[in-house]
């Protein structure tokens, strides 16, 4: 840059940070779509819950405005609109795709079928879309309840170059670390894909969100469910799944990371001297978070933007497992604010590095928007 007494100075150009959006919710355009689209007989006709049959719907609604398709069509179902938001609107670089099917349904073929549309409606509309295609990174859904299910469409999706993860709902039946799940972890890892566990709309028949039963207000749901990412997680360890399968790995998709710590101080506090019942996992119940476990945020949870937070996030490893992720269409729709006292090194992990090392994306800095 030359000045008027002739002297140049170097131009800096701002460094920026890229975004992983790790939590992006997508939808068939509406229940007909869903069943005659990608639904086959004798499943199309058969009876399951719409997305919206939630008995702790938020307050004012469930999704964010502006998020429906350009004609009506259901909130997070048109890739060019999500595209707008998450690229253009928002800075987001690469938004990994989460379908949000029904939960559990009773019958294990049908729950299967439900997924199975959701995979095929995912790689067709979103993951193959010809313009954000390759912006697109995407979670294949199965059902727990019907492993053999479950295995094939891992086996049907597991090569797609842009398929990088595998969704289970967190309302299950059994804890996750029970061994009728093994094979399916086992798949997992042979396919090297993460396991991702989310809260599930259109919830089928969902076990209840506490320990003492249901509750009776979406705010005592939102605080309580995410228990059960913690009740799936020390099972998990305490039945050894980490042990027997080094290289698993699991996404807790909605938040619970501010809840880790003191946990996790618990099962090391109570779990070491009692290491003669569980002596297939034989290291400390901490020892088996790093490389294994995520969570996905988005406004993040504990102190807030505070002098210790970047000290807080340190506790138990937190900073190397934390995501970012909006939900979008949700309401919450969640902006990226990163705690004033995290490092840089803090910042990108929660930005994108974590999520680009988890799932293989080709992220470099400087082609971000923050």
């Amino acid at each position: 840059m030359q000045h008027p007494d002739g002297s140049s100075t170097p131009v800096v150009t701002p460094v920026v940070t890229p975004v992983v959006d790790a939590s992006v919710h997508i939808f068939c355009k509406s229940n007909k779509d869903l069943r005659q689209t990608f639904m086959r007989e004798p499943f199309r006709s058969r009876g399951f819950p719409d997305y919206e049959m939630d008995w702790y719907g938020a307050p004012g609604g469930e999704y964010a405005k502006g998020t429906e398709g350009p004609d009506g069509q259901y909130p997070g179902s048109d890739p060019d609109v999500a595209a707008q938001h998450l690229f253009e609107k928002r800075g987001v670089d690469i938004a990994i795709l989460h379908p949000m099917t029904r939960g559990v349904m009773p019958d294990r073929h049908l729950g299967t079928a439900i997924a199975s549309a959701h995979n095929d409606m995912m790689v067709s509309r979103w993951l193959d879309h010809a313009e954000f295609g390759e912006r697109f990174r995407g979670t294949i859904r199965v059902n727990p309840d019907d492993v053999s299910g479950a295995l094939r469409e891992i086996d049907k999706y597991k090569s797609h170059p842009r398929v990088v993860q595998i969704g289970i709902p967190l309302q299950s039946r059994e804890l996750y670390g029970k061994p009728q799940y093994w094979p399916l972890w086992e798949a997992a890892v042979e396919a090297n894909l993460p396991v991702a566990v989310h809260f599930e709309v259109g919830s089928g028949v969902a076990l209840p969100p506490t320990p003492n039963g249901l509750t009776r207000t979406y705010e005592q749901y939102v605080g309580f469910t995410a228990l059960n990412f913690l009740y799936h997680l020390m099972n998990m360890i305490a039945e050894g799944v980490f042990e027997r399968m080094p290289a698993l790995k699991f996404v807790w998709a909605d938040g619970a990371a501010d809840l880790l710590t003191p946990f996790m101080w618990r099962m090391d506090c109570f779990g070491r001297p009692h290491l003669e019942q569980t002596p297939w996992a034989p290291k400390m119940p901490s020892d088996y978070l790093p490389d294994h476990v995520y969570f996905v945020q988005g406004a993040l949870d504990g102190p807030g933007d505070v002098e210790f937070a970047g000290e807080w996030a340190g506790f138990t490893g937190k900073d190397d497992m934390v995501m970012f992720g909006s939900s979008y269409p949700h309401w919450q729709l969640n902006e990226l604010r990163v705690p004033s006292a995290y490092s840089a090194e803090q910042r990108d992990k929660l930005c994108w590095r974590n999520a680009a090392q988890l799932y293989g994306i080709d992220v470099g800095a400087g082609v971000g928007a923050l």
